[in-house]
């Protein structure tokens, strides 16, 4: 019976549609607070943050007042929420509304204090920054504020300490993809060009990615492509296989790239850093490609294929194995060698040749005759056998046929020589790119998470 009455007796004359103040002068202060139970969703394309939160406010209502002592001691009471005065306090940064639970009820004292506490599943606008996924941290805003009452009818206050606001995490569900730091809370006011100011609070929600997820599913997998591309160079570069495992890494990429392209968020605004990275793996992998490419070609034997000029041997063969640290240098000057060998061999061949050809069947009896040619007779006979004149001319086409064959040879043996040292200096100068790069970015992401 008291409850009842007690309600009977403030509901009975009372106005809901007019603030509860006895003198209209006096400004209603609304103190505000909140607590963030969980981050549902963060839509980067389309800027919103849905985040589940415990929302309170308190205020004096001047014509909510009693004494306990009629009413068997009663200090509090609930009362429905429609039956009273409550404040117009909307967030700005609505876009749409969420699935809120509804109570009915306020909590009333016999002071006149009501207390409004409610869960609110919040759909809010929030300007997302994704340049630095996985690793980013976004720091959204919301704004409370009475959509019609001037800073002189409603003011807003906060119910608790900044600090106690700011680190409280005791209802927070941690368990999923985004993590609480911390809640800032800033009071201002806010006019528009010469209009009546209006009071508003606003929290900073600020919030931060796991990135383990994104780490194992995005980014060691690019990592290890990239290390079996750099593994590829120690094949042999006149082999035909690097070709075709070059290929094979670049077609895997590419699928990997459109399996991970849902993963990426995706904004109008811009690009995330590992897009970027992305990119420039691919970017690198085909580089790799065209360089396997270019040795290949050199290294590939050919039978008109040109001789080394004189400033790639003085290039490549001298200084570069130098500055490279090739250990096996001297290998580089065995076919100058071969070939010099190979120019006294066919002059002794010559020689040797002349000196059969006039009949003496050992060199040194030539010598021991003091260089004097034989008989004419014998002359003669050689000259006009066409036997004979056959045999020498096909001795002399097996003979060129072998010194163009041994040329051709060392022609292809330079040009591997060329292609091996080129080969060491693109491979060095690719290695320290993608250490440069994977260093740069490294260093990014971790400032970031720590910052």
């Amino acid at each position: 019976p008291a409850l009842r009455r007690l309600s009977h007796y403030l509901l009975a004359h009372y106005q809901k549609g007019t603030r509860p103040v006895q003198d209209w002068r006096t400004t209603t202060n609304v103190a505000i607070d909140l607590m963030v139970y969980a981050i549902l969703s963060v839509d980067e394309k389309n800027q919103v943050l849905t985040t589940y939160i415990w929302y309170r406010q308190h205020w004096t209502d001047e014509f909510l007042r009693w004494d306990p002592a009629r009413f068997d001691n009663l200090t509090q009471i609930s009362l429905p929420a429609e039956s009273i005065w409550v404040p117009d306090i909307l967030i700005n940064e609505f876009v749409d509304v969420g699935k809120s639970p509804h109570l009915p009820y306020v909590y009333v004292g016999h002071h006149g204090e009501v207390q409004n506490l409610k869960p609110i599943q919040l759909m809010t606008a929030c300007s997302l920054d994704i340049y630095n996924f996985p690793f980013d941290v976004q720091n959204c805003s919301l704004t409370f504020t009475s959509w019609l009452h001037h800073i002189r009818d409603i003011n807003l206050s906060l119910w608790r300490q900044p600090e106690l606001v700011k680190f409280d995490r005791s209802v927070f569900m941690n368990q999923g993809e985004w993590e609480l730091l911390y809640v800032l809370s800033h009071f201002q006011e806010f006019s528009v060009k010469t209009s009546d100011s209006y009071a508003e609070m606003k929290f900073y929600v600020v919030i931060r990615r796991r990135p383990l997820f994104y780490t194992v599913n995005l980014l060691l997998p690019s990592i290890f492509l990239m290390v079996m591309d750099i593994v590829g160079f120690y094949l042999p570069p006149n082999s035909g296989e690097r070709v075709s495992f070059k290929i094979t890494l670049l077609l895997g990429y590419s699928v990997f790239l459109i399996i991970v392209s849902d993963t990426l968020p995706a904004t109008a605004v811009g690009t995330p850093l590992i897009g970027i990275y992305f990119v420039v793996c691919m970017a690198l992998l085909v580089i790799s490609l065209m360089e396997t490419i270019l040795i290949v070609r050199l290294v590939h034997k050919q039978d008109l294929q040109p001789h080394v000029p004189s400033w790639v041997k003085r290039l490549l063969l001298e200084r570069a194995t130098v500055l490279l640290c090739i250990r096996d240098r001297k290998k580089f000057s065995q076919s100058r060698t071969q070939s010099s060998d190979i120019s006294r061999q066919v002059e002794n061949n010559d020689s040797t040749a002349k000196l059969n050809y006039y009949g003496c069947e050992d060199p040194r009896e030539c010598e021991m005759a003091g260089g004097a040619r034989p008989a004419p007779a014998f002359t003669g006979q050689a000259e006009g056998s066409p036997l004979m004149h056959g045999v020498l001319r096909e001795i002399t086409a097996i003979r060129q046929f072998l010194e163009k064959r041994e040329e051709f040879r060392d022609v292809a043996r330079e040009w591997l020589q060329v292609g091996y040292v080129l080969d060491v200096l693109l491979f060095r100068a690719y290695l320290v790119a993608v250490l440069a790069y994977g260093i740069t970015l490294g260093t990014l992401w971790s400032v970031w998470r720590e910052a």
